[in-house]
């Protein structure tokens, strides 16, 4: 399950991938490690039609048979049955979006320390934009944190699949969703539900890389120089 991803883009490349009118965010900085429940960006449709670039925090509203009682509801970052009644009221049109990354981890084991590690997939070495297939939630109120109380804010996640071979050789349970084309961003965003969940399917093997192992975001932070003088042993 991804609860890891970067983005590195820029705002432009991601209004022009995503045909995006309309610009709310301000200047983006490199978000090289998004968590659950962190701000990110993502494409949606305003209520005014207008295809627009938006923040929203990462996490849906949990099933509430899956909530522990004690009110809070840390959300739901990767949904993957599409037929549960819970997620299929917000499959219309209205409630999707596309969730720009540039590389995503999934949990892995060390080779050599068999410890647990982030493993990162991309594109390539260069990181190049892609988008998740998302689902957003408009304004919903709920307790986030025990500290901050209840918040009504926009929430989003995006859907898993099964695996293709090279993400599966790490994480055999599932993959995000991803849409690789224009052809295919506007069908997520335009179509039926019926027609678009048709592409809640794992990407052809071979079209992902390993690009980082280890780090808690990608690419991995530079190392700071050594100071002047110094010996490096």
């Amino acid at each position: 399950m991804c609860n890891l991803y970067s983005h590195m883009r820029s705002q432009a490349e991601i209004r022009a991938a995503a045909r995006a009118m309309r610009d709310g965010l301000g200047n983006l900085p490199p978000m090289p490690g998004i968590y659950p429940d962190y701000s990110a960006p993502i494409v949606r449709t305003g209520p005014d039609g207008v295809r627009e670039l938006a923040l929203a925090r990462w996490g849906l509203p949990t099933p509430p048979s899956m909530l522990s009682g004690s009110g809070r509801d840390p959300g739901v970052t990767n949904v993957r049955n599409a037929k549960s009644p819970h997620w299929r009221r917000w499959l219309g049109v209205e409630n999707r979006c596309l969730v720009p990354f540039t590389s995503f981890s999934e949990p892995g084991r060390n080779p050599e320390t068999g410890k647990s590690e982030p493993v990162w997939f991309s594109f390539g070495e260069e990181r190049p934009l892609a988008f998740f297939a998302g689902i957003w939630v408009p304004q919903w109120t709920s307790t986030r944190k025990v500290k901050t109380g209840p918040e009504t804010i926009d929430l989003f996640a995006f859907l898993t699949c099964q695996p293709n071979d090279e993400v599966g050789a790490i994480h055999p349970k599932a993959m995000p969703v991803i849409l690789t084309d224009a052809e295919q961003f506007e069908y997520w965003m335009t179509a039926p539900a019926a027609d678009a969940l048709l592409l809640q399917r794992p990407l052809p093997d071979g079209a992902l890389r390993i690009v980082a192992r280890g780090g808690r975001q990608d690419p991995p932070a530079a190392p700071e120089p050594a100071a002047q003088g110094s010996l490096l042993l």
